[in-house]
């Protein structure tokens, strides 16, 4: 019987690859949105003399770019890791 394993790993890299490249897209989708959001009409994170809760959700709309990138290698390590275990 063959081994399989070097096709499911040449598989899971364009896999990786592909969500990756999605990935990367879509953060010029969402900074725009994050900008618009932090903006004067919106949230008005610039102000000074905002709530505490609105603080800290300026800090959250800031920590999302951030822990996209890492949800993205976080699914692209485990694609990847999942075919080495195969």
């Amino acid at each position: 019987m063959k081994s399989k394993k070097g096709q499911t790993m040449g598989i899971a890299i364009i896999s990786a690859v592909m969500i990756f490249i999605v990935g990367m897209l879509v953060i010029n989708i969402l900074t725009p949105e994050i900008t618009r959001a932090r903006g004067a009409t919106e949230l008005d994170c610039t102000n000074s003399s905002i709530s505490d809760g609105a603080k800290l959700t300026c800090l959250v709309t800031d920590a999302t770019v951030p822990y996209y990138f890492v949800i993205i290698f976080s699914i692209i390590g485990g694609i990847i890791t999942a075919r080495l275990l195969l």
